[in-house]
């Protein structure tokens, strides 16, 4: 394993400009931005590209492409409320989240960016969550802190909000579903203002972004992705916890659980993480003993994708792809099996149809026709 860390980047102000317009145009997520950036060499190229290749994927007329005028604006309202945006390699964009392939290209910063670049475990658990519940990610909220770990979680009611009140003085991170003006629930705007003295605040959506359901599980690959490992205090068998759980595991993180009452349905979902292999966990000393090793080892770089995107492909090749994808989601490894096609036909077919609104991208590696 390469155990160097990322590597250190720094945009010219032309350059960010051009990221948050590719990021804000229709139908490009980050996994679509890396490819049309390693592409294309450059934002300013792959913007230029965007309406041919959604043409080339069957969209009836182009999406729409984020104005420099529009990304300007967004960039001096972030600044006026105190949000840096900024890419991974920079400073206070979290290291070990900038490792991931659907990392966010620009990050939304806002508070201490010191606070990022320190070990962080993640602590989620249910909104619903009982006394003794809120008691115990507090009390391990606080131990870890004072053990050096930085605590980050969704800023939601329940187990979430007890351990950012309790990581406060040891810095605590929240991952924000909105845009860092829409925060969710209102309630916790306060509790926010307190995060953000000596933690920080970090959000992939623009200003005025409220959430909605699905931004949900996206904000929570954020909340893995940027911790050593995610312990879940409390969860339903059906819950975003159990969700931010899977994430977690997808991504290479340490998972860990605390056991609690087979008669508690809040307890159902992190007892049957134990069974699956979780960290049984009932104190601090649990996590740090399992995290350190890790710690030690470094931030292992992303490896690049080593399949560029191809020349436009017949028409052959497109229809064939296109004929294999349905509702139902299929991994790309069985896709470039099935078509027969190059990993990078198949991989540009997949580009132009995302961009043209017809596909859409599911964890593991999984597409389905929309």
């Amino acid at each position: 394993m390469d155990t160097r860390t990322p590597s250190t980047t720094h945009l010219t102000d032309a350059e960010r400009i051009d990221w948050l317009r590719l990021i804000r145009s229709d139908n490009v997520g980050p996994r679509t931005f890396r490819s049309l950036t390693r592409h294309f060499g450059s934002a300013r190229t792959a913007l230029e590209r965007l309406p041919d290749l959604a043409r080339r994927g069957g969209a009836a007329r182009a999406g729409r492409i984020c104005s420099e005028d529009d990304a300007r604006a967004e960039l001096a309202a972030s600044r006026r409320l105190g949000v840096s945006l900024v890419a991974p390699g920079e400073a206070g964009y979290p290291p070990r989240l900038a490792t991931l392939e659907d990392a966010p290209p620009l990050l939304g910063v806002r508070g201490a960016p010191d606070v990022l670049m320190r070990p962080v475990i993640a602590i989620v658990g249910s909104r619903n969550a009982s006394g003794a519940g809120l008691k115990f990610a507090g009390s391990l909220a606080r131990d870890l802190g004072d053990a050096g770990f930085v605590v980050v979680s969704g800023l939601a009611r329940g187990i979430d909000q007890a351990a950012h009140r309790a990581s406060l003085a040891g810095g605590t991170v929240a991952v924000l579903a909105g845009g860092h003006d829409r925060i969710y629930p209102p309630e916790h705007e306060e509790l926010l203002a307190s995060i953000i003295e000596s933690g920080a605040a970090i959000s992939e959506m623009p200003l005025g972004h409220v959430p909605r359901a699905r931004d949900f599980p996206r904000r929570n690959r954020l909340i893995s992705g940027a911790a050593l490992g995610v312990v879940v205090v409390e969860a339903a068998l059906r819950s975003g916890s159990l969700i931010t759980a899977r994430i977690a595991a997808e991504q290479g993180r340490e998972v860990f659980a605390v056991p609690g009452s087979p008669l508690d349905p809040r307890a159902a979902g992190t007892n049957d993480l134990i069974k699956q292999g979780a960290t049984l966990t009932t104190e601090a000393a649990d996590v740090i003993n399992a995290v350190e090793p890790i710690m030690g080892r470094g931030i292992a770089l992303r490896e690049p994708d080593d399949d560029p995107l191809a020349p436009e492909p017949d028409a052959g090749d497109r229809t064939r792809i296109v004929d294999l994808l349905g509702p139902s989601p299929i991994t790309l490894d069985d896709l470039i099996r099935m078509a027969g096609c190059s990993p990078a036909i198949v991989r540009t077919v997949l580009l132009e149809l995302e961009l043209a609104g017809r596909i859409e991208r599911h964890g593991g590696g999984l597409v389905s026709l929309i």
